[in-house]
């Protein structure tokens, strides 16, 4: 300012270099990301199979494996419509707007202000206790050039009413000497980026859910074609039985037994169909749409989508990196460890440089002149000397904080290395599952035409029938299921390993840590 002492700003110059080199010092421990010890190799080790996983680097999309344009239509549907997703985004719009509030403390703070007041002074009031040089006229004192005070005006009269009119600004900075800003906006950073990891896991597990919702719909169609075949096959042998014993070749309990049988087999088709239902109202739900709206899309049967022979799923030490939960829980304990250095600098001293520039006249003529200014600057330092015990009991909270958030950490790496492994060993399991149990549909179907052909030629009874047809139709439904647990057990396998949200959220590159000094 122009009527600044040169004295005056040369005891400022050093002081404000002072504070300035002091703002660099940040207190409170670093953070570091921790080592998550990832094997060579993984653990679980397939035997021989028609789809083997291998350490090829890992399709984001992984559903296109499955060949199955509809399944990648739907997974591309869910990404865009899901409701779910869409409030994940909301909430990482939040979470970056909380850390631009905590940065910009980082900044100093300026605000203008203008008034307009009509006032009186009380004479018996405290500006009683002032008073002028001599008794003047009211004019003279509303002009400015007398204070008020009981001799402002004689008699019960008092002091006049004037007019305040003022502007002016005034800004304040709060020096950040150890670091206490820099830590908000660290832990501020870190909690946006679990927020944006945490929108990431709700994709994977959306699509991973929509691949086995869609699976699930395909198995219950296969199921039901099967039961239909059973049904006519069933139909047959009524009719059959029926001519028979109207020819004396067959008994009453023979067309009994094959009528029941019908009845049972039509009896498992309601359940089914409900199934059906139920699983295509589940992927409408996933795409934000009413229920019975992907009727047209999916209504139709179709084959469940095959497992394919080759599963990339990279190597070991790309865990880490793809799975949205690991990240997210890195985030937060870097989160925890910069809100330590917080509670350590509520321990430091506070200082503010704050300043204010007014103009300020009893006329508005005067308004424009500079000799109604008046002007105030200066730092303002404040210390916590006793606070009960609050700022040390904040300062093991936020300790043990960082401690759960570690062990938290360690516990969702240890989860992510299980469920890769039993996804691993469930789709090995699945496929020895499917392989005996072609083998059993393949025996049980040469049983059933052998049967039926020795009941013709009068060599067996009739149950003998039925109950190969039975074991039949159950062999059948067990491998359509053992097929369909392939497909999932893949779902489950990639799930597992955190991809899919690659091409839709790429990794962002994360600032680092600030260079801190521990002070």
């Amino acid at each position: 300012m122009s009527g600044t002492n040169p004295l005056t700003r040369q005891k400022l110059a050093p002081l404000l270099a002072c504070l300035t080199g002091l703002s660099a010092c940040t207190v409170g421990p670093n953070y570091h990301t921790p080592d998550t010890h990832a094997p060579s190799q993984w653990h679980q080790s397939l035997q021989p199979a028609q789809s083997q996983p291998t350490q090829a680097t890992a399709n984001p999309q992984w559903w296109q494996l499955f060949h199955d344009p509809v399944l990648s239509a739907l997974e591309q549907d869910v990404a865009a419509a899901n409701l779910d997703l869409q409030a994940a985004s909301l909430r990482l719009a939040e979470s970056t707007a909380e850390r631009r509030i905590a940065s910009a403390a980082q900044l100093p703070h300026m605000q203008a202000n203008a008034s307009y007041a009509r006032e009186r002074a009380s004479t018996n009031g405290i500006l009683g206790l002032l008073g002028t040089m001599e008794r003047e006229q009211a004019g003279t004192i509303a002009s400015g050039t007398q204070g008020f005070g009981p001799t402002g005006l004689p008699g019960s009269v008092g002091n006049p009413s004037f007019d305040l009119p003022q502007y002016g600004m005034n800004a304040s900075w709060e020096v950040d000497l150890w670091g206490h800003v820099r830590r908000q906006v660290e832990a501020a950073t870190a909690a946006m980026h679990a927020t944006e990891d945490m929108r990431r896991d709700i994709l994977v597990s959306l699509m991973a859910e929509t691949a086995q919702d869609y699976i699930d719909l395909r198995d219950t169609q296969a199921q039901l074609a099967i039961l239909d075949h059973n049904i006519q096959t069933a139909k047959e042998s009524v009719r059959l039985t029926t001519l028979r014993y109207q020819q004396g070749a067959a008994t009453r309990l023979d067309v009994s037994e094959a009528t029941g049988q019908f009845h049972g087999f039509e009896a498992r088709r309601p359940p089914l169909e409900t199934q059906e239902v139920h699983r295509l109202n589940a992927l409408s739900f996933l795409v934000a749409r009413e229920p019975g709206s992907l009727n047209a899309l999916l209504g139709k049967p179709a084959p469940i989508p095959p497992a394919p022979a080759s599963l990339p799923i990279g190597l070991p030490s790309q865990l880490a990196e793809r799975r949205p939960d690991i990240r997210m829980a890195e985030e937060r304990l870097h989160a925890a460890t910069a809100s330590i250095g917080v509670a350590v600098a509520d321990f430091f001293p506070r200082v503010t440089l704050s300043g204010s520039l007014d103009i300020q006249a009893l006329q508005f003529s005067g308004l424009g002149s500079w000799a109604s200014r008046q002007y105030g600057f200066g730092p303002t330092a404040t210390l916590p000397i006793f606070e009960g015990g609050r700022l040390s009991g904040q300062l093991h909270l936020r300790k043990a904080q960082q401690k759960e958030a570690a062990i938290m950490l360690r516990r969702t790496v240890l989860t992510a290395w299980q469920e890769v492994d039993n996804a691993m060993a469930d789709l090995a399991a699945a496929q020895k599952e499917r392989d005996r149990l072609q083998d059993a549909v393949h025996e049980n179907e040469i049983a059933v035409q052998t049967a039926r052909s020795q009941y013709t030629a009068g060599a067996s009874d009739f149950l003998n029938v039925l109950t190969l047809q039975n074991v039949l139709l159950a062999s059948q439904a067990q491998l359509v299921e053992a097929t369909a647990d392939v497909s999932r057990a893949v779902t489950h396998l990639y799930r597992a390993l955190g991809g899919g949200w690659e091409t839709l959220y790429p990794a962002t590159a994360k600032p680092l840590s600030p260079a801190a000094t521990h002070t």
